[in-house]
């Protein structure tokens, strides 16, 4: 596994997730770290 690939925290579960090849163009625009979390992105109760 490639070290040093840049992270972020998902919005939605608080868990980090690393960069992903499919991410290459959008990495900026990313976060979620899945379609499920995307999905639930309304789930969670903000402050």
């Amino acid at each position: 596994m490639p070290a040093n690939l840049p992270s972020k925290i998902c919005e939605v579960c608080d868990l980090p997730f690393n960069w992903r090849k499919k991410w290459q163009k959008n990495w900026d625009d990313v976060k979620y770290c899945s379609d499920k979390c995307r999905r639930n992105k309304n789930a969670k109760s903000s402050d």
